[in-house]
């Protein structure tokens, strides 16, 4: 189920691509705890941001998975960038 959209302002895409790449850093590394806790400071990173509310529905920058996704889930769905391109 999804948690809905929000929105970060542009001055954060640097450090939202800081939190990214310490993500896929873990991820190449196979490193479960890495990997732990890189996705819960990217998804903690995200719901800093302003929640829209649910009534409006906007196009999207990048769609997270799961808070609950595995090691294993989330290496078939990283790329080389991450799971933000750019």
């Amino acid at each position: 189920m999804s948690e809905g959209q929000w929105r970060l302002a542009d001055e954060k895409l640097d450090d939202l691509n800081k939190v990214d790449g310490e993500l896929e850093q873990a991820v190449s590394a196979g490193d479960e705890e890495a990997f732990k806790v890189a996705f819960a400071a990217l998804l903690e990173f995200v719901r800093s941001g302003d929640k829209l509310p649910d009534t409006e529905l906007h196009d999207s920058d990048a769609i997270l998975p799961p808070s609950d996704s595995s090691l294993a889930e989330m290496r078939e769905l990283i790329s080389g960038d991450g799971l933000i391109a750019g």
